[in-house]
């Protein structure tokens, strides 16, 4: 064993000399140059090429750092060895991401890619106008050379828009409110903002199940055709208009489109703003991927139809002042869902509600600003049916058919909201059918209510039809009198 130690010595003594002797024969320049050569015959003959994406970018953080580290957290399987989490701010979920020093390998279009993440000590620095993190991260992607063009033509875009996918996906998504008066918040913005909650979604909402899948594929269709949109020189937006009594479930709607296509929604009061030019500038400050909502957009502000003679409409059919300061007209609405500065921005649905669609004006229902006319009815037995199973927890085949039947009979007649409907299951939820019972027998009462007072109308127009009709006709005799007198008269 003494031996070995002595032999390991002596080795370690040799190798010490000739480094010394080494560095005395050849001068660093020298050195450092053939470190160099040695390196591009390396890469000359090597199969593989190398990307470095830093964290920071000099002094600016570096996007595609972020995006890379977002897409490869989709990707880590939770059975390794080691990972790191992160919960980020305003984000629902726990991302998982590499490790220090760790590798993965994936796969784009059959192509075969390993990211390898750098973490190393940076050198301290005596002075700097930003301070730099202790740490120097950063991505390194290795590539086979023939498969260059494909990555970085095609590869890296795919990284960016998964990225943003999944931080929009992990993200709380905000409900935003135009300030008072045009005032700007902490940040400069003309929005105010609160975490957007609502539980609403298509498979709770009380709608023709027809009518739902169609506005459903409709907002799928728009979100997913963006190269359609450029293809056909068109912006990138869409209009919405639903139309129906109160109760009918049109804010119920809204945030069921934003939960479906998971974006913010921007509510915008109208009354809050002073002129043309301000709603210019809320529209410039909506983000992407947002739906921009104007709730009874008949009682907002004065922007009724023109066909009709108003009071406070000019010639011109612009609106004056309304009273509160506001100087909107229907020219600078027209231009917000449809102008030159509504192509601001990109992915933004337009969404109005009214309750009287005849009081608006014909030229903002046209196709280019509401796209889609969406009928907010009273509950149909599907609907029934649909709130039954949300309230009650009632599943198709739980129920008597017999009252199921009757239900389907008078649900038309009785022209009840599924506001009504509601309330009366929450108010005896605890009693499943108790609640069922009175809900049925306030749907027959309605339906015959509605019945009567059919039938009183039917009547009061026959008798106002049989006045008018008797006075016609007294009138029509007398004329045929007249001519009589007349044609004598002639005669003579």
């Amino acid at each position: 064993m003494r031996e070995y130690w002595t032999s390991l010595a002596s080795l370690l003594g040799v190798l010490a000399f000739c480094k010394s002797l080494m560095n005395s024969i050849f001068p660093p320049e020298l050195r450092f140059a053939f470190l160099k050569l040695s390196n591009r015959v390396f890469k000359l003959f090597s199969t593989f090429c190398y990307f470095d994406i830093t964290e920071i970018d000099g002094v600016n953080t570096n996007e595609l750092y972020n995006a890379v580290q977002l897409y490869l957290s989709s990707s880590v399987s939770i059975a390794g060895n080691r990972l790191s989490l992160t919960r980020a701010v305003n984000s629902s979920s726990i991302t998982f991401g590499l490790s220090n020093n760790d590798s993965i390998v994936d796969t784009y279009n059959s192509v075969t890619v390993v990211w390898e993440h750098i973490v190393t000590q940076r050198q301290t620095q005596t002075f700097a106008w930003r301070p730099m993190p202790e740490e120097k991260r950063g991505f390194t992607l290795r590539i086979k050379k023939k498969d260059k063009n494909l990555i970085l033509d095609s590869y890296l875009e795919y990284i960016m828009e998964r990225a943003n996918e999944i931080r929009r996906t992990n993200q709380d998504r905000l409900l935003y409110t135009n300030s008072r008066g045009g005032s700007l918040d902490s940040r400069g913005l003309p929005w105010e903002s609160v975490p957007f909650k609502h539980p609403s979604t298509f498979d709770t909402l009380a709608m023709d199940p027809v009518k739902k899948q169609q506005i459903m594929d409709d907002l799928t269709d728009f979100a997913q055709c963006q190269s359609f949109y450029q293809k056909t020189g068109r912006a990138w937006k869409r209009g919405y208009l639903l139309y129906g009594p109160p109760g009918t479930g049109k804010s119920s709607m809204i945030a069921a489109m934003a939960n479906h296509l998971r974006y913010d929604i921007y509510d915008l009061e109208l009354t809050e703003v002073k002129s043309n030019s301000e709603l210019r500038k809320l529209l410039m400050k909506t983000s992407s991927k947002s739906i921009i909502v104007i709730e009874d957009i008949d009682c907002s502000i004065n922007l009724t139809n023109r066909n009709k003679k108003q009071s406070n409409e000019t010639e011109t059919g612009f609106v004056e002042d309304s009273g509160n300061g506001s100087t909107i007209t229907l020219s600078g609405l027209l231009n917000f869902t449809d102008g030159l500065w509504s192509c601001c921005g990109s992915e933004r649905i337009f969404v109005f509600t009214t309750n009287h669609i005849d009081k608006l004006d014909p030229a903002l229902l046209r196709s280019g600003r509401m796209d889609m006319h969406v009928h907010m009815s009273y509950c149909t037995f599907p609907s029934i049916k649909i709130l039954l199973r949300n309230y009650l927890g009632y599943e198709e085949g739980d129920l008597n058919d017999d009252v199921l039947k009757e239900m389907e009979e008078v649900v038309d007649k009785a022209e009840i909201t599924p506001a009504d409907v509601s309330e009366a299951l929450i108010k005896n939820r605890r009693d499943k059918e108790r609640a069922v019972r009175e809900l049925l027998e306030d749907l027959r009462s309605r339906a015959k209510r509605n019945e009567k007072n059919g039938s009183l109308e039917e009547q009061e127009k026959m008798a106002l039809d049989s006045i008018y009709a008797e006075e016609n006709g007294g009138g029509g005799e007398e004329e045929e009198i007249e001519d009589n007198i007349c044609k004598s008269s002639d005669d003579y």
